[in-house]
């Protein structure tokens, strides 16, 4: 089916001014969790990326690979360590990483070219787009796994002004020219504050920030930096949840307009989003409230 018509099916002339608030302004989408391993899932996510595309929206994609490496590193019998979330990566682990991304990398260049938007998949390593230096959790050595100190945007901008997606995968480079495993949430943050995004989206494994992690109807639909940061002292966001909205709270206060974390397993959750159908919890300034 034709992009166009997929455009008029999926969006109302009222939805429509919704979509027109960000045209010909950037958005970054972090893409991760079951949304990159369900084929069906990850066919309406970037038909949603090629919609917004066309309907005049500069997207960025950043993504993830957690589950794909997984289960590379259990085919070859590597086992799979993690310390406070963040995956050890001793040089195997790295190799095998960096080779999951690449090809989940590039099967995401393919689908995007299938829906007739231009894209170019890279890693923070071309162009030194990231870098990092060596992270350590509590002083543990987690071995290449990188902290971020800085985002290049040359290349990024250069293929935003070329009308061409940036795809990118967590893959940074030290001042020695080493390769490190980047933390995908930061990599979407960094990425996000560097090229000044209107908004950043993350998709996820759940429905959004929940004021009991255990009840899916509890989301809270909005939540101020000061608000955010209050319900983080309060203990109630625990697991993948306590660092996501760490980099969220840290996204906005370094200028990204709003960020939104959804639950990337519903048909379409991006493209509602923009359509203001209240995915998830949004997350922005005081005073912006």
């Amino acid at each position: 089916m034709e992009i166009e018509s997929l455009i008029n099916q999926a969006m109302k002339p009222e939805e429509l001014q919704f979509i027109k608030e960000y045209q010909n302004k950037i958005v970054v989408v972090k893409y991760g969790g079951s949304a990159m391993t369900d084929e069906n899932i990850k066919k309406n996510v970037v038909e949603d990326l090629a919609l917004l595309k066309k309907a005049g929206l500069k997207p960025i994609v950043v993504h993830g690979g957690g589950k794909e490496i997984n289960k590379w590193l259990s085919r070859l019998g590597i086992e799979n360590k993690f310390v406070n979330g963040l995956r050890v990566t001793d040089e195997p682990t790295l190799e095998i990483a960096e080779m999951a991304l690449s090809k989940l990398n590039k099967e995401l260049v393919q689908l995007m070219e299938s829906f007739g938007v231009k894209s170019v998949g890279i890693s923070g390593k071309d162009a030194g787009t990231i870098k990092v230096s060596k992270r350590y959790s509590d002083e543990t050595d987690l071995g290449y796994v990188g902290k971020i100190n800085n985002v290049d945007n040359s290349l990024i901008m250069m293929l935003l002004e070329k009308d061409i997606t940036p795809i990118i995968c967590p893959i940074g480079l030290d001042e020695n020219y080493q390769g490190y495993n980047i933390n995908a949430d930061e990599a979407a943050c960094a990425v996000a504050t560097c090229v000044k995004a209107e908004k950043l989206v993350f998709l996820t494994d759940i429905e959004g920030v929940c004021k009991d992690p255990k009840d899916s109807s509890t989301v809270i639909p909005k939540l101020s930096v000061h608000e955010a940061k209050q319900f983080l002292n309060s203990g109630g966001a625990g697991g993948g949840m306590l660092p996501k909205l760490m980099n969220c709270i840290e996204a906005v206060e370094n200028g990204v307009s709003r960020v939104h974390i959804i639950d990337g397993r519903v048909q379409h959750s991006l493209l509602k989003e923009f359509l203001n159908k209240k995915m998830g919890t949004m997350i922005l300034a005081k005073g912006n409230i």
